[in-house]
């Protein structure tokens, strides 16, 4: 899997870091009405509005935790489809239940990193995440990117009265309006070709974000390059001013392709500025790249065979930090007992 690009990968998922990161460039764009708050309002920063833009702007706000907990999610709804959960009870006896209990061991826990919970991990220890990420910024302006609606509470037949009284049940709520783009550099540490391909099924499956993801929030994640590097790269907020300094002030929405290229521009300007070795993924070579995972993620035969293959992988990495425990002094004093019985009850015969 992914033998083109093998130098970038580890064997096996290391316990030391070992200089080898996978950047995935994302163009997350609103595809309807969101709302990303913390306490009450939209979350927004004021930033200047590009790298040699030097004026002051207000700037939607997606926050770090509103992008990792739904792909998180996501991830783990296909752990437990595809029986991995199951497994991992069976042979281990090992529950695991997000940020509450987790169990240490699989492909969640290992990628995504925990802290411990209530007994999560045997009560001892956590494991930081190989997956970085960082808030991230809307191209646009506030003023161009929100708008306020009012929400109702209808009765049963639809109307907001009953009998002569009107309802006072109305509330205002600022949205995130549709095609607002926030670019995102999110990073994988020392991947292997499994966990690589685990970070970005999660990121092409996630389609909602943000609070009433029920009612609205869906997003679209576009890989727009990758980046494997032997170092960390430029942050989302230097990505965004980049692209506000190609495109000027124009106001979305954006075309898609207009967009794609004002990105990939920025990367290749961007990245040539943050001294480490890398080799960019783009246009024709990420369409490969893509291909092949698609191979993978669109066979259900294919996709259960990886998450095995992950699963033991992580799993491995568990027993090497010593979150999982060995049963083999058991097995071997318990086949020591009996083979002393066994002789017992041979002199007893004789």
């Amino acid at each position: 899997m992914f033998e083109q690009y093998k130098k970038h990968f580890q064997e096996s998922i290391p316990r030391i870091p070992g200089a080898k990161y996978a950047h995935f460039i994302i163009l997350r764009e609103t595809d309807s009405y969101a709302v990303f708050k913390t306490d009450g309002e939209l979350n927004v920063a004021r930033v200047r509005a590009g790298i040699n833009a030097p004026q002051v702007i207000s700037r939607l706000v997606l926050f770090k935790r509103k992008q990792t907990t739904p792909e998180r999610l996501t991830g783990r709804e296909l752990l437990r489809r595809y029986e991995i959960y199951n497994h991992i009870k069976t042979q281990h006896n090992k529950d695991c239940a997000y940020n509450e209990n987790p169990c240490g061991v699989c492909p969640d826990c290992v990628i995504y990193g925990y802290a411990v919970g209530k007994g999560g991990a045997d009560n001892s220890g956590s494991e930081k995440s190989k997956v970085f990420i960082d808030s991230a910024y809307a191209v646009p302006k506030y003023e161009e990117s929100h708008g306020t609606f009012t929400l109702n509470a209808p009765y049963e037949d639809g109307t907001m009265t009953q009998g002569t009284d009107t309802t006072n049940r109305f509330s205002e709520q600022d949205h995130v309006l549709p095609e607002v783009p926030f670019p995102s550099v999110v990073t994988l540490r020392d991947p292997t070709p499994n966990t690589f391909l685990y970070l970005l099924n999660n990121l092409y499956r996630t389609k909602r974000y943000g609070a009433q993801t029920t009612r609205t929030g869906q997003m679209r994640n576009k890989l727009v390059a990758i980046i494997f590097a032997d170092g960390e790269i430029f942050s989302n907020l230097r990505l965004t001013q980049k692209i506000y300094d190609i495109i000027g002030d124009i106001l979305p929405p954006y075309g898609l392709d207009f967009l794609k290229k004002a990105t990939e521009k920025a990367v290749n300007e961007l990245i040539q500025e943050d001294g480490v070795f890398y080799e960019l993924i783009a246009k024709e070579a990420l369409v490969s790249l893509q291909n092949e995972a698609h191979s993978i993620l669109a066979d259900e035969a294919s996709f259960q065979q990886w998450m095995n293959s992950l699963t033991e992988e992580t799993l491995n990495y568990a027993k090497a930090a010593g979150v999982l425990k060995e049963e083999k002094s058991e097995n071997t004093n318990s086949s020591r007992s009996r083979r002393n019985k066994n002789k017992t009850d041979e002199g007893e015969d004789s």
